[in-house]
């Protein structure tokens, strides 16, 4: 029996499994892949001018580990053949009886079984190419099984929130290390820019809570996770973190409407969220406030800064987009067009300007949050404007008439101002009380 030798092979897997935070059993496997690509390494270079190996040609070829014996040997799997030796075509899958006879001497074996052989090569002969080969692989294979535990490990907590620490900077993405729960070893996060927050300050060891986005499914170097700062699902996971309420399903949150990259450095980011509940002695907005800010401001802080609307949903769209555009007061709201969600908003003058926000942030905002579209105008201006409308309304059905109409129409109103210039002379003519004539009456 050939054996290659392997020395301090049981330290190394220890020391393999701990580094890579990975079962003994799967850097076992992984080290026997990598030498039978290591034998094959061999084999091609060896007998490069006699075989024309297929791509299939190793795979019923495995290694047999010996901790024990600190080595390893390779094995394979071949077919009894009734034929000479020099006959056969493909020693790899095939073995002449007498060989087997001259091997096992008198046995039950019959021609058309199968028998495992020994093919393990000397230890001089295996080489330096093919232990660089087995190396190289064997780190391949290690990252390839670090990578499927970590997609088996954060796969069910996408969509939740993780605490995060910063470690380096690789061009504008921020390599974060990151935890699936208490005592679960740390593994690395990739934070790109456009999921930062212009808010933040993003310096090594900087901890804050992140939002798990994505966990890549093919091999990829470096990261497999992608999490975010400036995803809506990050602020709406805090909020059920800070918010009992809403973990025990008593408040729902309707829908978010987050702006993360602002189109100004002068406009913050800033979050709308809509919350509702089926309790009637609960108040969703208060039990989302908390007592004296209490919880929203953690949200805030969490958040470095960022401005947070809560505002009630509602059945009835005009009283949700009244109640989106808070903290503005609406005058009015009024449905242009239901079908293609058109709504035209009434505000007082020294509304206007908080209604639409800073560079209209506020509207864009609550435009999102309901689905429509909004229009916000003056209240004073559009009655002004409906006035103007309506009078000219009624000059162009005045123009439209025929003109016997017309006659009939200043006719009457000819009647009508001579009936008053009448009314008023009876009336100049009727004798009047002096002032002393009412000192007396009194």
């Amino acid at each position: 029996m050939t054996i290659v030798s392997l020395p301090g092979l049981g330290n190394m897997i220890e020391q393999i499994s701990q580094q890579y935070n990975l079962s003994t059993d799967d850097v076992e496997e992984a080290l026997k892949e990598a030498l039978i690509k290591g034998y094959e390494r061999f084999r091609r270079t060896r007998e490069v001018n006699r075989y024309q190996f297929n791509e299939e040609h190793f795979e019923h070829f495995n290694v047999h580990l010996d901790v024990e014996e600190e080595g390893f040997q390779v094995i394979t799997t071949k077919m009894i053949v009734d034929m000479p030796k020099a006959e056969i075509l493909d020693p790899d899958r095939e073995i002449a009886f007498e060989e087997i006879e001259e091997l096992l001497g008198d046995s039950d074996i019959q021609i058309g079984d199968t028998v495992t052989v020994d093919v393990t090569p000397e230890q001089s002969d295996f080489g330096r190419m093919a232990a660089i080969q087995t190396k190289q692989v064997l780190l391949q294979k290690l990252r390839d099984r670090q990578r499927k535990l970590i997609q088996d490990e954060f796969k069910d907590l996408e969509g939740t929130v993780l605490q995060g620490q910063v470690l380096r900077f690789e061009r504008q993405s921020a390599i974060i290390s990151v935890s699936s729960g208490v005592g679960q070893p740390e593994v690395e996060a990739e934070l790109p820019k456009r999921e930062q927050l212009p808010n933040d300050t993003y310096r090594s060891n900087a901890t804050f809570k992140v939002y798990l986005k994505k966990v890549r499914e093919t091999p990829y170097r470096g990261p497999q996770l992608i999490v975010s700062r400036g995803a809506a699902g990050l602020v709406v996971e805090l909020f059920t973190n800070e918010v009992p309420e809403i973990e025990e399903e008593i408040v729902r949150i309707v829908a978010v409407a987050r702006e993360s990259h602002p189109p100004s450095r002068y406009v913050g980011v800033r979050t709308k969220i809509a919350v509702d509940t089926l309790e009637r002695d609960v108040d969703p907005v208060g039990a989302c406030i908390g007592a004296r800010g209490s919880r929203i401001q953690a949200v805030v802080n969490e958040l470095r800064g960022e401005k947070i609307d809560v505002i009630r949903w509602s059945p009835d769209p005009a009283t949700y987009i009244a109640n989106s555009l808070s903290p503005a007061r609406v005058d009015q709201v009024l449905l242009v067009d239901t079908e293609e969600k058109k709504s035209l908003v009434l505000v007082a003058q020294d509304q206007l300007s908080l209604a639409i926000g800073k560079e209209g942030q506020n509207v864009r905002l609550a435009a999102r949050l309901t689905g429509w579209k909004i229009d916000i105008k003056d209240v004073a201006l559009y009655d002004e404007e409906e006035v103007n409308f309506s009078n000219q309304q009624n000059e162009a059905d005045l123009s439209n008439l025929p003109e016997d109409n017309i006659a009939e129409i200043e006719s009457e109103a000819t009647k009508v101002e001579d009936a008053a210039s009448d009314a008023e002379a009876e009336i100049a003519s009727e004798p009047t009380i002096s002032d002393p004539e009412i000192a007396e009456v009194n």
